[in-house]
């Protein structure tokens, strides 16, 4: 692969950032706003950055991703409370029985009002226009447990019985719904909606078939929707335009609408019908809707491909039998990871065939530059691609005629320094092929716009045939999953689809009723029943119909920790014999930050990274990304940390006195080296205070603990990924003006180094090995092909690597991670085993600062103690030096030692890591600057 650095002449500029209130480790504040046609993000002040950057590349836009301010969607224009309160849905139905409501009463009475036809209206006496009215029963005691532990955000509301049949209640469940409260006097004092999430769960939570099921002469159709009013399948023939061929009416039983068709049917298209009450309009709705449970889709996304994907025709040659293909893995610590958008891939890559590019396709390219490369890095050892969302996303549209473009060779003549070049790129960013995909619309359908053709089956093929080539060259596939929130909402449009079927059900919603924003937009409720079950279908249809074998879940924080371990449940039991699948290889992971309405548990245990310790999965290590690098993505943007000068070459930026610069640094590097344990919370080590301290005990600059893994793959360690700044930029951005590219290189070396050479599941975004740029732009989810494509070209001498520049990257890379696979003690399996044998020296108040000195003792023939792990290694010394001169350390721990250079090094055209010495008879090592040096010792000389 190629790859693209900007650079551009030196000059001071202020670049507009926006700084969002979301501190990883704090709870948030919620904001609540009136809607707008489209969300954008509050002016920002412009903070001055002596950096040289392109003027335009740093973009102010609509968000859609990653926007970490949480929002509310409120009625507007309310005048009286009274009269607009059927906007609001602050009572909760929790139970078939029981209604929730944050109400004092002191005698007087509750009612429960229903009207089919959405009648109801507020007048100064009461509600109007119900079919339908219950008195509802004070209940004393407090709300049950079980209501409380699944809706702990309304534990202390007031309970009502609701004294009605199941049949009357599965009735009522079908209208709009209020209740009032009147004092003593028969005054009507409140009136509310209702949420009813709870009820729906209580009365039916279902089990058996959804989507299309089919069989030898019959396809059937079923749809969960109770409380809709009806549901109709409209049958076309082709995937867009025309009148319906036919309309099925479904039938309801208990919930589940259904109905059979003729498997001659196959191949063609339908589109669900819904008739429905619907909250946010408080109207009976006619819902066009994609069934939720779709497999395929039309090119526009409008309709549902009726697709066996058991079908022989689906199936590229040879696919029942992929699993024999599969590269093994034996232990989860064995895995790296490496993260790859599919256009970034070969969107640009003139060695694939221009009508693949971009697409599922170009992965099976098996002699084009992208292909290659990845064949390089899992010849070293790299073992899973991780695929940026590939389900159906909005905002690229699937037919690539409709695509709009910007000349690529005009681009190129326009000077570096240039506003134009954004100017082009924001005129058509919305309406281009490029987006990063955390905007879901149906989750178990590949994207069509990656596919060559996005009507048919074709989607299907060319991503199975996609997953069939990576696994031939040795690299297990990830899919990036975005169950946390939807891109669409309410009863029109083509983005919404689960809200167009329970209204209300899918989507999380605060105490007002209005949905919950704080991901982005329509935050999903997974604490629901039917939500997690269709999270666990999804991932099942992932599995079973594709072969995935992992998952990386976008704010899975936000996320219930039930689902995840039901989830991982569930999976692990699939077997090859069973399911054609080794379930027990499938690893996931996500980010594990705890924000918004979920904070705290708010809505019960979340996935978390406090909730997961000794769950087996992964949580993203942004501590040991931030003490590297410096600040946090949210600080200030010359911040810097362990790597990056601070303290030691200093970029001008105030980090106070010269003592308190050198304090962050010895604290970060307490951050570092816990995070090089696995982030084991447990795992008890020396601390820049010469106490003896576990990581738990070590707190981060917001008052958390460093450490929360029980387990090392518990851990992923990383230090740059697709959103905020690629590695490259960060460490341009953030080391003084005057350094050389060199010196970046090396920088932007040092930190891979650490990531690879540590405990726990390294991962690495696409380009950290090829010094990639994305021109400063931290949020380029739709910058296009322009900024996130991957070709060198710099204006600036100062900040250009040259070709040997990127070419000794890759080989450093590669190097990195022959090191980690040639031995087992870079991959320890459980926290006793790092406990035992991981040690840092260089620690206490006498440490060298800005140098980590880690061992890991293996056992010897003949001597008690440790277990031996390592046929060829009997004990490892790695020193990562980030200092700009070259240093020693001495530790008469270390003396005597039959320590060498490690072979891949010695071997390496690093001429510089070459000069890195041991001295046996003193136990000293000298390192040259900015160098992570790797010292074995082979058991033929030991032993």
């Amino acid at each position: 692969m190629s790859f693209l650095c900007q650079s551009f002449p030196a000059t001071t500029i202020s670049i507009t950032r926006t700084r969002f209130p979301f501190p990883i480790h704090n709870n948030t504040n919620t904001t609540t706003i009136r809607p707008t046609s489209s969300f954008t993000r509050p002016k920002p002040k412009p903070i001055p950055i002596p950096i040289p950057v392109l003027p335009s590349i740093v973009k102010c836009r609509p968000i859609t991703h990653h926007c970490y301010c949480s929002t509310s969607t409120m009625p507007l224009n309310a005048s009286s409370p009274l009269k607009d309160s059927l906007s609001y849905s602050k009572a909760y139905w929790v139970s078939r029985s029981i209604i929730a409501w944050d109400v004092d009463v002191v005698g007087g009475s509750c009612f429960l009002y229903s009207s089919k036809s959405a009648a109801l209206s507020v007048a100064e006496n009461g509600v109007e226009g119900y079919d339908l009215n219950i008195e509802l029963e004070r209940l004393d005691q407090r709300l049950p447990d079980n209501v409380r532990d699944k809706f702990p955000h309304i534990k202390d509301y007031k309970a009502f019985k609701v004294p009605a049949s199941l049949d009357l209640i599965k009735s009522i469940l079908k209208d709009q719904l209020a209740v009032a409260l009147f004092d003593s006097g028969g005054q009507c004092i409140s009136v509310t909606s209702l949420q009813l999430p709870g009820v729906i769960d209580d009365i039916f939570s279902y089990t058996g078939p959804l989507g299309a099921i089919f069989s030898n002469d019959v396809v059937s159709l079923y749809l969960w929707a109770p409380t809709a009013q009806d549901v109709r399948a409209l049958i076309y023939n082709e995937p867009f335009g025309g009148e319906a061929m036919e309309v099925v009416q479904l039938k309801e039983f208990n919930g589940v609408w259904s109905a059979n068709f003729p498997r001659s049917w196959e191949g063609c298209y339908y589109v669900y019908e819904v008739s429905v009450y619907h909250p946010s309009t408080l109207q009976i709705e006619k819902c066009f809707a994609n069934d939720p449970y779709a497999r395929g889709l039309s090119g526009d996304g409008k309709r549902t491909l009726l697709v066996n994907l058991d079908s022989d025709a689906l199936k590229p040659h040879n696919w029942d039998n992929l699993g024999d293909e599969k590269p093994g893995i034996a232990d989860f610590s064995d895995i790296s990871i490496y993260e790859l958008h599919i256009r970034d891939f070969s969107a640009n890559d003139s060695t694939v065939h221009p009508d693949i590019r971009g697409g599922y396709l170009a992965f099976t390219s098996q002699d084009s530059a992208g292909v290659l490369h990845l064949k390089k890095l899992s010849d070293a050892g790299l073992t899973h691609i991780h695929l940026l969302p590939t389900f159906q996303f909005g905002d690229v549209d699937d037919q690539k005629e409709n695509w709009k473009f910007v000349d690529m060779e005009m681009l190129k003549s326009l000077p570096p320094d240039s506003a134009e070049q954004q100017e082009y790129i924001t005129s058509i960013q919305n309406e281009d092929g490029y987006n990063w995909g955390y905007n879901p619309v149906l989750w178990g359908v590949p994207k069509g716009s990656y596919a060559t053709n996005p009507n048919g089956p074709c989607r299907i093929i060319e991503f199975r045939k996609m997953v069939q080539a990576l696994n031939r060259i040795g690299l297990r596939v990830v899919l990036d999953v975005v169950y946390n929130h939807l891109h669409g909402s309410g009863p029109v449009g083509d983005n919404s689809v689960l809200d167009k079927i329970v209204p209300g059900y899918y989507l999380r919603r605060n105490a007002d009723g209005f949905i919950e924003n704080s991901t982005c937009v329509n935050n999903t409720a997974s604490e629901h029943f039917m939500v997690d079950r269709l999270i666990v279908d999804d991932l099942l249809n992932w599995v079973v119909n594709y072969k995935i074998d992992g998952f990386r879940f976008d704010l899975m924080g936000h996320m219930m920790k039930s689902t995840m371990m039901k989830a991982k449940s569930v999976l692990k039991n699939l077997s090859r014999d069973k399911d054609n699948v080794d379930g027990s290889s499938i690893f996931l992971y996500g980010e594990g930050w705890d924000f918004g309405e979920v904070a705290n548990n708010g809505r019960g245990v979340n996935a978390s990274q406090s909730n997961l310790g000794g769950s087996g999965i992964g949580s993203f290590n942004d501590r040991i990304r931030d003490a590297l690098l410096g600040g946090s993505p949210f600080g200030h943007p010359l911040q810097q940390g362990f790597l990056t000068g601070l303290s030691l070459q200093p970029n001008g930026h105030d980090h106070g006195t010269e003592a308190n610069a050198a304090r962050i640094l010895a604290l970060s590097k307490d951050h570092i080296q816990v995070g090089m344990a696995a982030n084991l919370k447990d795992f008890v080590l020396t601390n820049c205070d010469g106490q003896e301290v576990k990581g738990s005990e070590i707190q981060t600059y917001g008052g958390a603990p460093v450490a929360y893994a029980s387990q090392p793959v518990e851990t992923i360690n990383y230090v740059s990924a697709h959103d905020n700044e690629t590695l490259f930029d960060i460490i341009s951005l953030k080391t003084p003006m005057e350094i050389s590219v060199d010196e970046r290189c090396r920088i932007n070396h040092l930190a891979t180094s650490i990531i690879a050479l540590s405990q726990g599941v390294p991962f690495f975004h696409c380009g950290d090995e090829i010094l990639r740029s994305k021109s400063l732009d931290r949020d380029s989810y739709n910058s296009g092909d322009w900024f996130n494509r991957i070709k060198p070209r710099l204006a600036s001498p100062s900040f250009k690597p040259h070709k040997s520049h990127i070419l000794s990257a890759l080989e450093n890379f590669q190097n990195l991670l022959l090191i980690r696979y040639s031995s087992v003690l870079f991959r320890l399996r459980t926290a006793n085993a790092i406990q035992e044998r991981v040690r840092f020296h260089n620690t206490g108040l006498s440490h060298v600062p800005g140098v980590i000195v880690m061992s890991i003792e293996d056992g010897h023939e003949g001597v008690p103690g440790l277990t031996r792990l390592d046929p060829i290694y009997s004990y490892i010394v790695v020193i990562f030096n980030s200092c700009p001169t070259d240093i020693s350390f001495a530790s008469p721990v270390l003396r005597g030692k039959a320590l060498q250079l490690h072979p891949v090094q010695m071997m390496s055209t690093d001429n510089i890591v070459k000069n890195s010495l041991y001295d046996p008879s003193t136990g000293c090592f000298s390192v040259p600057s900015r160098t992570t040096s790797v010292f074995v010792e082979p058991r033929n000389i030991q032993e």
